[in-house]
Order: C-alpha cells, then structure tokens, then sequence
C-alpha cells in the first residue's frame, strides 16, 4: 500500500480548502494553464475553498496516462482486483467523517443526511460492486466458441454535484473491477469530495495511472473528454441538456456512451392506498436533499375524488418541514439547494408555475421565512395540477411538488408515461399485487413500492430522455465490459 501524498494531497484541514492540483498518474501536478475557481457554501454563499479549471491539455496528459496503465491493469486477475477493492473499502470508511463534513459544505446537504446516505452511499456501491466482481462469469462456453468479456478501455466519467460521492464511486469502482483506468472530472459546484476519493484510491494503493481527476467545467474539460480519440467509454451523470451534448461530442469517435440523466417521477397513489401515509412519505420523499436528486416523485397522482384530502395532508407536512443551515438542521429537515444559479432557476420556475395559473397550497417564491442569506428555497405544493403545465413538465431540480388529480386508474397511468423522461416512479396500494401490476406498465428504469428504498444491487437508469444503460450492481458492472467471441476452441480448453 502507498503512503499518503504529504502537503500536496487537497489541503489543511481548516475552514479554506485549497487543492490546486490535478491527480495525474499517480502524482498531484499543475494545471497546464492555471486557471482558479471559487467553491461555495450555499447555506452562507461564502467561499470555502479554490479548484483549478482545467483544459484539453490536461485531459491529454491524464488520458494519455491511463491508456498506459491500461496496458497492465486490463491483465491483472479477479482476485487482484478484488483485494484491491477490498484495500479501497477499508480506507473509504476510515474517511466517512470527513467525507459528510465535505458534502455538506459544499452541496449543502444537512449533516444528518451527509452522515446516513450522501457519505456511506459511496460504500455502499464499494460493496456492492465486490460482490458482482467475486462471482461475475468472464468467460461462458457454447460448444466450440468462448464468449469472453474484457475491460471496455480507458473511460472518461462525468459526475454531478447532487449525490457527488455516490456518483463518483456508482463508476469508479465497477471501472476498476472490470479492469479499465479512468478520468474523472467531477462538477465543479462541488468538487472536494472528489479530491478525497482520489486520495483515497492512492493510500488503498491503486496503480499509478489507473484512476486520474481532471477539475474543470463541461464546455472545457468535459468536451475534451467527451471527443478524445482514445477514450473508449463515457460514462456521464447530469442533465439530460449536458447528456445530448456529451453524445454529440462522443459521436464522432463512436464510443459507448453511458448515461443517466433526468427525470419527472411519478408518484401514483392508488384509490385502495392508504392516503395519509402515501400522501405523507411522497411529500417526504420528493423533498429529502431539497428536491435534487432525478428520481425524486415530483409528480403525486391522486384520485380527484380524494384530491382535497390530499391536498390538505401535503399542506401540512409540506408547511412542517424545518429549512435550516446544514450544520445543525434537526433530522428531516432540508438544507440549500446547491447554488445562487439553481435558486433562480427554481425560483423562476416557480414564478412561471403561478403566473400560468396552478393553485399554489404550500411555500412559493423567496426565502424561507427568518432566513436572509443562503440558496435556500421554501418547500413548495402546487395543487390541481394538469399533466401540460410547467412544474408537471419541467424537472425543477428542488423542493417543488405538483399534485394532480386522475379520473381512474388507466387515466393514471397515461399521465404517468406522458413526459419525456423515465427514470424512476412510485406506487402506492394496500394490495402489493395490485401496485406490481400497474407498476409493470410504467416506462421508466426502476419503480419502487409502497415506499420501497433503493436497492444497490439493482439496475440503475433510465428510458427515454432519461438516458441509457445501467449502473449498481452487476448491470452497471457490465457497462464496462467489452464481449468477444473467440471461436474454433477446443472442447477441453
């Protein structure tokens, strides 16, 4: 195992976090053309430390650096890869802490939710991943030809700011299982987190060039990434705008292209359901990191004939839920939304929602009351929802739910499927048979219900404008696997 980087491994531990570098085969290097950027504490606006944004000639020299250990680590053997996993698992918990302290500061998440799922999230997926890799078939026989599958390449990986650690480890670590070498750029809203995750990989002692993180924002870092003839494989997590373009820039080099993107959720609760609770965990539920994650139920699909009731259930808890700094917010409540530029967005958002005339129940736009700095917003109902209006079309990204009302369980399911996306959906119902069955004709990657939470080791991902592939568990491990056919072997071979 590798020892530590020494003083130029990210920063001091202190209120400024300064890490200048980037980490290049092994090693923490310069940027080619420095170039400093601010991060942010959303809960004050204040600044908390400084990246570098870096440029394609960084990319160069950070992909040119993991097609060379690709050489090597593409051969090394399942239980060398496993050991090393199981080297990464160690150390990842040993910075669990400062991992929650980081996301919190930096994205805003409450230290409650840092500490029970943005922070062990990453661990979950070390975990996960382990145990696909321990009995994964590499190799399959139909009589004389042998089906083999083999690491995809060098992989360039895009990771948002929302879930930072969960993303950057739902890739990192299926890539290192499969046997490729990476080039991480994280977002730069929220980039500290990435910083310790490669320290991390070093002291787990992770071959030079294997894992290597490039700072920097999209039109740059990640274009070059995206359009760079020797990367194999892009895997990118984001927006489903910054999808499309990742693909375009990807398009002339015909590498696979992995993404997971947006989303709109639907949240249907059944007329056998029981309204209170449903109504109450789907209020819960969309608003739980304010409102920023893909697959959160935006979208609550009542009965119109029980939509009153729900209404005035969602009101309630919408009206209870504590907005605090995320240092110290109680359990439950909800932090800042990630930026100054995501408040106006959804601020804006809001704004169009009440000018086009939907029935505003809970929060709407401004600071929440007795706040007076910070990107935080209220927690917001809006009610009598039509499946054609903005904030049943637009992912908005933070604590916003629509509430509309259906006629029958078939009208239902039609708004459901009526968006461009298809990440995630919910249902909700006394009779699991009668959930399973409307949840068989949602278009969209995963369902969970009756407040069933996610599963590590499940396919992750999405239809439509929502992206394509899979990641967790063993589907997301087989995004990074090439397929060979080797025929004319021998029987006993």
């Amino acid at each position: 195992m590798r020892q530590g980087l020494g003083k130029n491994n990210g920063w001091v531990r202190s209120t400024m976090r300064e890490c200048l570098n980037f980490y290049i085969d092994g090693e923490w290097v310069q940027p080619a053309s420095p170039e400093v950027c601010d991060v942010l504490n959303p809960a004050t606006d204040d600044v908390i430390g400084h990246i570098s944004l870096g440029s394609k000639a960084d990319v160069d020299k950070a992909v040119a650096a993991a097609k060379s250990a690709f050489v090597t680590f593409s051969r090394t053997s399942r239980e060398e890869r496993v050991g090393l996993l199981e080297r990464v698992l160690a150390v990842y918990q040993a910075h669990l802490v400062e991992l929650a302290e980081t996301i919190s500061m930096e994205m805003g998440a409450p230290m409650w939710l840092a500490q029970a799922a943005q922070a062990p999230s990453g661990m979950a997926h070390l975990m996960s991943t382990l145990e696909a890799l321990k009995t994964f078939e590499f190799e399959t026989r139909r009589g004389s030809t042998r089906i083999v599958r083999e690491p995809v390449g060098v992989c360039g990986l895009i990771t948002p700011w929302n879930w930072p650690v969960n993303q950057i480890m739902c890739k990192v670590a299926p890539a290192i299982a499969a046997g490729c070498t990476m080039v991480l750029k994280p977002s730069e809203i929220a980039p500290l987190n990435a910083i310790i995750v490669a320290n991390i990989l070093h002291e787990a002692g992770v071959p030079r060039g294997v894992f290597n993180l490039v700072n920097g924002d999209g039109p740059r870092v990640g274009a070059a990434l995206s359009a760079h003839p020797d990367i194999d494989m892009m895997s990118f997590t984001g927006s489903t705008r910054a999808g499309i373009q990742v693909a375009k820039n990807a398009a002339d080099t015909v590498k696979r292209v992995a993404q997971e993107l947006g989303g709109k959720s639907a949240n249907i609760i059944l007329d056998d359901a029981d309204l209170k609770a449903a109504v109450t965990n789907g209020v819960r539920a969309c608003f739980t990191n304010s409102g920023q994650s893909c697959n959160a139920p935006t979208r609550m699909l009542v009965p119109a004939a029980k939509h009153a009731e729900a209404v005035a259930i969602a009101r309630d808890i919408a009206n209870s839920i504590v907005v605090a700094n995320p240092a110290d917010a109680p359990p439950g409540a909800i932090g800042p939304v990630v930026s100054r530029q995501q408040w106006t967005k959804i601020q804006g958002l809001i704004k169009a929602a009440i000018d086009e005339g939907t029935e505003l129940v809970a929060g709407g736009p401004g600071l929440p009351e007795g706040l007076t700095r910070g990107c935080f917003v209220k927690p917001t109902v809006f009610a009598n929802v039509r499946n054609d209006m903005i904030i049943a079309r637009e992912e908005v990204f933070g604590p916003v739910l629509a509430i509309l009302p259906y006629a029958n369980e078939e009208e239902a399911i039609q708004i459901a499927n009526d968006t461009i996306y298809g990440l995630s959906g919910y249902v909700q119902s006394s009779d699991p048979e009668h959930a399973y069955r409307v949840a068989s004709r949602l278009r969209t990657g995963n369902v969970h219900l009756n407040g069933a939470g996610p599963d590590f080791a499940a396919p992750f991902g999405g239809y439509r404008q929502s992206g394509n592939g899979r990641e967790w568990g063993d589907f997301g491990f087989a995004e990074f696997l090439e397929v060979k056919a080797v025929m004319g072997c021998s029987k006993s071979g």
